[in-house]
């Protein structure tokens, strides 16, 4: 199994209140410089990013742009259409495929449909079925226009035991999803919203993986031989969060990940996100970056570079 890595290049973002502005304006050559030095020499990197539904706004703007000399999309289709309604969204997720299959190595079909927040949807009436037809309807185009791309949907942590998400999509997945579905995608920032205690994070990593797999994805009667991806992880930096802290964590989670690749199917990671979207900025949203929103480095920068050259460069 190929284990690709990849990152989201935009500075905008949301939180649990909305979305969140950037200090200053996406600079696309900074972007692609910041891109291209990640990759090196590795054969593939993807780009994430995420276009709405409806309206087709597009976060960061003009992502194609990007996916050149060996990158592609990592692209999310998110389904905020505030009436459920569901006919215009597959017309738009099959126009999709059509028009942008060729630039797409990951199609994810909706944006953490198992949160019930606004920035993300899992808000959105008739969310569920809006996954289900969508991964069918994407799968569907991808095949009729000859592209090859893996179609599939994302969830995000959940320690809620009672949580109904994954038995009530396992009870209107049908034959024809499970045979489009070609991996799940798990969002996840350990020792952000929960402390992790020191020395066991890499521990904790491990078994969130493994939970998800066992656990989770078998409550909606996805088996095993169904690939992971690593959609978003991150740590920010901080007044209590230093810069060479987060390199550590990069370090630690990736090689875990990783590690675990052989044994849970998992197949990729990509880091949320590029750069700081104020690193001014006192929110634990604001600094998630690999770089200052200046597009200076913190250390962090080139542990990623790194390890995206030794785990994916023969």
């Amino acid at each position: 199994m190929t284990f690709t890595f990849g990152i989201y290049p935009g500075g905008l973002l949301g939180d649990e209140t909305g979305v969140i502005e950037p200090a200053s304006p996406d600079d696309p050559a900074l972007i692609d410089a910041a891109l291209r030095e990640l990759q090196g020499a590795a054969p593939d990197f993807l780009v994430r990013a995420y276009r709405s539904h409806p309206g087709g706004a597009c976060a960061p703007a003009a992502p194609e742009r990007y996916a050149v000399d060996g990158r592609r999309l990592d692209l999310v289709l998110q389904f905020r259409e505030s009436s459920g309604r569901l006919d215009g969204w597959l017309d738009f997720v099959r126009r999709t495929v059509r028009t942008d299959g060729h630039r797409i190595a990951v199609l994810q079909i909706c944006e953490e449909p198992n949160v019930d927040l606004p920035p993300v949807d899992g808000s959105i009436p008739n969310v569920r079925q809006a996954l289900v037809q969508g991964v069918i309807a994407a799968k569907e185009e991808a095949l009729a226009c000859g592209y090859d791309l893996a179609v599939g949907f994302n969830a995000a942590l959940d320690f809620d035991p009672a949580a109904t998400f994954w038995p009530e999509l396992g009870a209107l997945a049908d034959e024809r999803f499970h045979r489009a579905l070609d991996y799940v995608g798990l969002d996840f920032f350990p020792d952000v919203f929960r402390p992790v205690p020191a020395g066991r994070l890499g521990e904790v990593v491990a078994g969130v993986v493994t939970g998800f797999r066992r656990d989770d994805l078998a409550k909606a009667g996805i088996g095993p031989a169904v690939p992971i991806r690593i959609c978003e992880h991150g740590w920010p930096t901080g007044p209590d969060r230093t810069e060479e802290r987060q390199a550590e964590v990069v370090e630690e989670v990736v090689r875990t990940v990783a590690g675990l690749a052989a044994e849970l199917a998992v197949e990729g990671y990509a880091f949320f996100s590029l750069r700081d979207a104020d690193s001014a900025g006192s929110g634990i949203f604001d600094r998630f970056g690999l770089l200052r929103d200046d597009y200076s480095r913190k250390p962090a920068f080139a542990v990623y570079r790194r390890l995206v050259e030794e785990l994916t460069v023969s």
